[in-house]
């Protein structure tokens, strides 16, 4: 199980976790929240070829709630709007 996949969606993952964690601002934590989306998604595939149903279902909540995370960061016009009226 351990192939380039794993090891992607591995090294991906605590990368986007520090991104987020670093909350160096609304574009880091969205870009945070963009690679975790595309990790979600790596880790559904490599679930569903291992045959790893919790993996899948937890990613697949996982990657919801990430585009949520994309959305609020990176997305939503509301958000933007206030990032470009700050000082």
């Amino acid at each position: 199980m351990d192939g380039i996949l794993e090891w992607f969606a591995a090294l991906g993952t605590i990368t986007a976790a520090t991104l987020v964690a670093l909350d160096r601002g609304r574009r880091t934590t969205g870009w945070g929240f963009v690679l975790f989306v595309v990790v979600s998604v790596s880790w559904i595939v490599s679930g569903i070829a291992n045959d790893a149903a919790s993996l899948v279902i937890q990613n697949g909540a996982l990657l919801v709630v990430n585009m949520w995370g994309v959305w609020r960061y990176l997305l939503n016009p509301e958000r933007v709007k206030l990032e470009d009226n700050s000082p």
